[in-house]
């Protein structure tokens, strides 16, 4: 979508940029020259890599429902055991992800090697489904899960809980004050990771001692024949299958350092060792928080609650029990972020290969961040707060993620056969991308199987990219005054915004 002629200025009246090559940024009052280097810095440390992993993995299903494991696996054994493999298979996966993002160096994640292995179009309809619904409806789904938390602790009384209004705004709030800031500064945006992540594993931690204090004092019914199956529930392989969803679900975020790639100093080395440390620590914590809630209460008291968290710490925590729902709002808070610079890396490297409109892939002359990918991304999401049933909406697209997980990996096998001149810093036995691919097939096929419906409206969306990458990708020869209406819109939003194309010296 890269309009033809398009004039690279904005205003820079009263502004200044470091830089080694030469731009002309030009003003209403006149043009000057000044040296400029716009590009994406690598600000992104491993302690940040470790934290956007994190912060990514740990939203609110550990909080509030670990139900979905329980129930489908039958008992308290097997549902610790599940919670363990899901990390296992999550580690094989990320690391998969880490041969690709060494080997594949751009940012992007998923869209970039889709494009790579397969083309053009393949990576496109990815690209879209992503980027118009998959991310900023998960990202409003959790902003307005932070809302409803953050509101909680004034309103008491479970008659009256916040209203949708009330939490519609504070989602608002949320989502701009995180945009600003990620506009503002990347360092500034992996500081709020930092901080809010371990806000989160703080929280986890105290759950994790008060289970182990419950532990001490003898209360370990729960785990006494812990693999007989809990009265009321029955154990299948269908069922066994769903716990291994819900399970695998819990963990999704742990690709999204791969958007994030061409900011991350020394990617050779922080991206796999990044991954290594994070989801290891994300698993122990999962299975040890499990364990807690179990030493808290009996299976039947954890299945009937409709927020695990907020009942064990009534249980444990007494007065203090306050801590839960401002944990799940630090939790989700910093989930959002992480969410929202992964997603604007995505919309910012597809404008870049001219797959969307070039103004996303332009980055502020001042802060050197993608302010334009941000603020649609932004505006994306806050659209979805006014629609009637955005989890419903969320469910069509739950293939898309396994789908582009199994299409990725398979999309590293096919690059070891065809360019086995790629240097890979990276790579993995050759066993551990063919057993995830499995891994993806088997969710994709079952996710199908349980909901047709969902995963067929899921597909028409998705399929619906067809006619607009003809229109805006594959169709090169547009007429003059459609270019020039382009031409004339991307230049008043730099205008108006302070940007750039990205344009670094042949040094870099």
């Amino acid at each position: 979508m890269k309009p033809n002629g398009l004039d690279p200025t904005v205003s820079s009246e009263n502004h200044s940029v470091k830089g080694s090559d030469k731009m002309s940024l030009h003003s209403d009052s006149g043009s000057s020259s000044v040296e400029s280097d716009v590009k994406l810095l690598r600000k992104v440390t491993l302690l940040n890599a470790v934290t956007v992993i994190v912060g990514s993995i740990v939203g609110s299903g550990i909080f509030i429902s670990p139900v979905g494991v329980l129930v489908n696996s039958g008992s308290a054994g097997s549902s610790v055991l599940i919670w363990a493999a899901c990390g296992a298979m999550s580690l094989v996966g990320a690391l998969c992800y880490a041969e690709l993002g060494t080997t594949l160096s751009a940012s992007g994640g998923d869209f970039t090697y889709i494009r790579t292995a397969f083309g053009s179009l393949p990576g496109f309809l990815y690209l879209w489904v992503t980027m118009m619904v998959a991310f900023p409806s998960q990202q409003a789904i959790i902003a307005l899960t932070f809302a409803n938390y953050v509101s909680l602790p004034f309103y008491l009384e479970p008659e009256c809980p916040p209203s949708i209004e009330l939490r519609s705004l504070l989602a608002a709030v949320c989502l701009v004050t995180l945009t600003i800031i990620n506009g503002f500064s990347v360092r500034m945006a992996t500081r709020v990771q930092d901080v809010f992540t371990l806000g989160k594993m703080l929280a986890l931690i105290l759950i994790i001692v008060m289970g182990i204090i419950e532990l001490t004092k003898g209360t370990t019914t729960s785990f006494q024949n812990s693999f007989d199956t809990v009265p009321g529930l029955e154990v299948s392989a269908s069922g066994i299958a769903q716990a291994i969803y819900a399970g695998l679900f819990a963990y999704g975020g742990w690709s999204n350092l791969n958007f994030l790639t061409e900011e991350l100093q020394n990617p050779n080395r922080n991206m796999p060792l990044a991954i290594i440390i994070a989801v290891p620590v994300v698993t122990t914590v999962y299975v040890l928080a499990n364990i807690s809630y179990l030493a808290a209460m009996s299976p039947q008291e954890l299945l009937i609650s409709p927020a695990v968290a907020l009942t064990f710490g009534e249980k444990v925590l007494g007065a203090a029990a306050v801590i839960m729902p401002v944990s799940v709002a630090l939790s989700t808070f910093g989930a959002v972020n992480g969410m929202l610079m992964a997603s604007s890396r995505l919309s910012f490297v597809g404008a870049r290969s001219e797959s969307l409109p070039q103004v996303l892939g332009m980055i502020h002359v001042g802060q050197e961040t993608p302010l334009a990918a941000l603020a649609f991304m932004c505006f994306m999401s806050l659209m979805y707060l006014f629609a009637a049933d955005i989890g419903q909406l969320l469910n069509y697209f739950n293939f898309v993620f396994w789908t582009g997980v199994g299409v990725s990996i398979t999309g590293m096998l096919f690059l070891r056969w065809r360019r086995p001149d790629l240097e890979r810093p990276l790579k993995v036995p050759w066993i551990l991308p063919v057993i995830f691919v499995l891994v993806c097939i088997f969710l994709v096929v079952f996710g199908t199987i349980g909901q047709p419906m969902d995963t067929l409206i899921g597909l028409c969306i998705s399929l619906t990219g067809v006619p607009v990458y003809f229109f805006g990708v594959y169709w090169t020869s547009k007429p003059k005054w459609l270019l020039g209406l382009i031409d004339a819109a991307t230049v008043a939003i730099q205008r108006t915004l302070l940007l750039a194309p990205e344009h670094t010296s042949k040094s870099d």
